[in-house]
C-alpha cells in the first residue's frame, strides 16, 4: 500500500457516483481510503427506491432517470456494467411535450439505464472500498500543519493526509472553513431544487414513450416510463418537477406531488388517469448547480502532503452523471499525483 502523509487516509464524504469514483481511483493506485455516507445505502443521486407492485419488486430512479456516455475513460467502465449486464442502453429518443400534449422528439446518443435501478453502478463502483454508512460528518477544519480533521468521523480514522467533499457546493461550504471555501470556489455558487413524484398503476393508460422533456408546464419538466426504463413494462411513471414550482411546494410536497401527476394526461396526450394503486414523493433540496464550474473539480493544498478536495456534478460541462463520475475519478488521479511528492 502506497503511504500518503504521515501514514493517515483519505477521507472521501459523500456516496455518490461521484465520491466512489474519486476513492475508486485513489484505492487502485494504493492508497488507503475511507468513504463515509450519511445515508444508510450509497448511491446519492443515482437514489432508488424498490417498490413493491402486484407483479413483483420493481426499482424506481427517484434521481438521475438515465446517463449518456461521450468520454473514453467512462465509456470503458460502462462497458463493464454492460458485459456484466448491470446497465443497457435505453433509448436514444425521447418526446417533447407541452401541457397540451406532444409536440415532437428529440435523438441524440444512447441513454443508458440498468435493470436494476442507478444505484446498483455506485455500489459496483464501491466493491473492496472501506465504507462507513450512516456517519454524520461535523466540521472538517485545519489542524497543526493544515492537517485536515473530519468532525465525528469514526475514532479509528483519526486525522488525514487529505479530505474529499463529494456533495452539493451549499452542503461543502457548510462544513469547511469560510476562507478555505471561498478558495475553493464553493462559497457563493446557488442551486436549484427538484422534486419527484412516482406512482403506479393497475395497467399502462399512457401512450408508448420512454422518456420526456416537457415545456411550458408550471409543474412539470421530465417524465419517464420507469417501467421501460427497467425493460419490464412496470405501469410506473416517474415525474420531475420545475425548480420554480419545487421551491414554491418544499413545505407540502405531498400535494405537490398529486399535483405533478395530475397534469399527467394532459402532458402526455391521454385520456383521463385512472386513480394509481399509490404515489410517492421525493425533495431534492440540492439537485442542480444554477451556474456549473467550468473546471472538473477543485484541490487546496493545505500543507506537505496533505490537502481538501471538492468534486460532484456541477463540475464540468457534462450530463449529470457522466460529470459526476468524471469529476471524481480527475480529483482523485489529482490527489495521487499530489500525494506523492
Amino acid at each position: 500500500m502506497v503511504g500518503t502523509a504521515a501514514g493517515k487516509a483519505v477521507i472521501v464524504v459523500g456516496g455518490g457516483i461521484s465520491g466512489v469514483a474519486c476513492a475508486r481511483r485513489l484505492h487502485d493506485a494504493g492508497h488507503r481510503v475511507v468513504v463515509l455516507e450519511r445515508s444508510h445505502r450509497l448511491g446519492g443521486r443515482m437514489a432508488v427506491r424498490t417498490e413493491h407492485l402486484t407483479s413483483g419488486s420493481h426499482p424506481v430512479d427517484v434521481g438521475a432517470p438515465y446517463f449518456t456516455v461521450r468520454e473514453n475513460d467512462f465509456g470503458e467502465v460502462v462497458e463493464s456494467w454492460r458485459r456484466r449486464g448491470l446497465a443497457r442502453p435505453w433509448t436514444d429518443t425521447f418526446i417533447l411535450c407541452s401541457p397540451d400534449g406532444r409536440i415532437g422528439s428529440t435523438t441524440s446518443p444512447d441513454r443508458w439505464s440498468s435493470p436494476y435501478g442507478q444505484r446498483i453502478l455506485v455500489d459496483d463502483l464501491a466493491r473492496g472500498l472501506d465504507v462507513r454508512l450512516r456517519v454524520e460528518v461535523g466540521a472538517v477544519t485545519l489542524g497543526t500543519d493544515g492537517v485536515p480533521h473530519v468532525g465525528d468521523a469514526p475514532p479509528d480514522l483519526g486525522d488525514a493526509a487529505a479530505v474529499v467533499l463529494a456533495m452539493p457546493d451549499p452542503q461543502a461550504a457548510r462544513l469547511l472553513p469560510a476562507e478555505l471555501a471561498t478558495e475553493l470556489g464553493v462559497a457563493e455558487q446557488g442551486w436549484t431544487p427538484v422534486l419527484a413524484a412516482w406512482g403506479a398503476w393497475r395497467e399502462r393508460w399512457w401512450p408508448a414513450f420512454d422518456g420526456a422533456f416537457v415545456d411550458g408546464s408550471p409543474s412539470l419538466a421530465w417524465v419517464s416510463d420507469d417501467g421501460r426504463s427497467r425493460g419490464d413494462s412496470a405501469p410506473v411513471l416517474v415525474v420531475h418537477s420545475t425548480a420554480d414550482f419545487a421551491a414554491a411546494h418544499l413545505d407540502d410536497v405531498e400535494a405537490a406531488g398529486r399535483q405533478m401527476l395530475a397534469a399527467l394526461p394532459g402532458v402526455l396526450g391521454a385520456g383521463p388517469m385512472p386513480e394509481p394503486e399509490w404515489t410517492r414523493v421525493h425533495r431534492w433540496s440540492l439537485a442542480s448547480a444554477r451556474h456549473p464550474h467550468a473546471k472538473p473539480f477543485a484541490l487546496a493544498a493545505t500543507g506537505a502532503g496533505l490537502a481538501v478536495g471538492v468534486c460532484g456534478d456541477a463540475w464540468g460541462p457534462r450530463s449529470r452523471v457522466e460529470q459526476a463520475w468524471m469529476s471524481g475519478n480527475s480529483l482523485g488521479a489529482a490527489l495521487v499525483e499530489h500525494l506523492a511528492r
